[in-house]
């Protein structure tokens, strides 16, 4: 099976050669794999054996996309959200409109002249949609898209104090990832448009579940419609814990749910499994705060298994990927493990980075 046809299969419930794998990798992890396996760092997902291919077209770009060697350094994105490079990641600076007054954040506008380029970031990836399952990343789509724009304090307050100017910002971001999502369905053929907003936190939402109902749900079901329109998976990420809206997100159409963080509450993925999985595909679950970076690759291995058992075991609707990005500190031995769980031998993977530099196509 190539990539492609085995990640639509997994979905659609049909036999597979294996369980697709996709991983989220800290950079510095990308760094040491790629070290190790004698490779440039863009080629290490190729040589793991990863099936999906996805590029950022949202404001996920500017965060995770531009990368900054020094402590310090920062950038300006289209938004105006100024990030700067604090550790491993890039954090907002300035947000531009965390101290504007009524008047500044009604005449606040997204940055539509720079939509055509946004969405040329997809044919970074799109060369290899022959073999590989093809993503279009629009997120933060919603709420926290206004809360990098507005800052994450003040748009909180937005939403309980201020409703109607909190729907005017949430409108505009919503109208913006629309567009995006629209241009990307009409220019290329994509396999899934990602979707996601970061709305639960390490014990619970955010924000109540009646208010994300009211105020968040009816926007993103415009945002997951444009998918289903152009006959796209949708994908819906969102961290911590969201259990109280799962059934509402499948409503409006979501069709997988990622990254599944199983040390928070109500998110077990063998449990939401059994709860939804007549309805709903999962991706991650595989945990990276406790069992990746501290356990053995025995342990990795064993606990990979039973989740693999657990979540594809009644014929599919799971893709193997880790509840979070993969940490710096985890030993390389434990991601051999993860993958030989999937079936995909560390041998396979040295040979295949071999393979690569005699092709001379890394």
């Amino acid at each position: 099976m190539t990539a492609k046809e085995r990640v639509h299969a997994a979905l659609n419930r049909e036999p597979v050669d294996r369980v697709p794998v996709w991983m989220w990798y800290h950079p510095d992890t990308v760094r040491r794999l790629a070290q190790a396996l004698d490779i440039p760092a863009t080629a290490v997902s190729m040589a793991l054996g990863d099936d999906i291919r996805q590029a950022w077209v949202g404001n996920n770009h500017p965060m995770e996309g531009i990368v900054h060697d020094h402590d310090g350094e920062s950038h300006v994105d289209e938004w105006g959200i100024e990030w700067v490079k604090d550790g491993p990641f890039n954090q907002i600076r300035h947000s531009p409109l965390q101290a504007a007054n009524r008047e500044q954040i009604l005449a606040y506008r997204h940055p539509y002249d720079r939509a055509d380029a946004l969405i040329a970031l997809l044919d970074r990836v799109y060369p290899l949609a022959d073999r590989y399952f093809i993503g279009c990343d629009l997120s933060p789509c919603v709420f926290e898209l206004v809360c990098r724009i507005r800052g994450m304090e003040q748009a909180a307050m937005d939403l309980a104090a201020d409703p109607e100017l909190s729907a005017h910002l949430l409108r505009q971001a919503a109208d913006f990832s629309l567009e995006l999502g629209r241009r990307a369905c009409e220019r290329y053929q994509l396999d899934w448009l990602w979707t996601g907003d970061d709305i639960g936190g390490q014990n619970g939402m955010i924000m109540s579940p009646k208010s994300w109902r009211e105020q968040i749900k009816p926007l993103l079901a415009e945002i997951f419609a444009v998918g289903h329109a152009h006959d796209l998976w949708v994908a819906y990420h969102s961290c911590g814990s969201l259990r109280p809206i799962i059934d509402d997100l499948i409503e409006i159409g979501m069709d997988v749910l990622n990254p599944i963080q199983c040390n928070c509450p109500g998110m077990n993925p063998l449990d939401l499994k059994k709860e939804f999985g007549k309805k709903l595909a999962f991706m991650g679950g595989v945990d990276t705060q406790g069992l990746l970076p501290n356990g053995s690759a025995e342990e990795v291995y064993r606990e990979t298994c039973r989740l693999l058992e657990g979540m594809s075991g009644d014929g599919g609707g799971y893709i193997l990927a880790a509840s979070h990005a993969v940490p710096p500190e985890t030993p390389l031995e434990n991601i051999f493990a993860m993958y030989r769980a999937a079936g995909i031998t560390k041998e396979e993977i040295y040979d295949r980075a071999a393979g690569m530099r005699v092709k001379k196509i890394v």
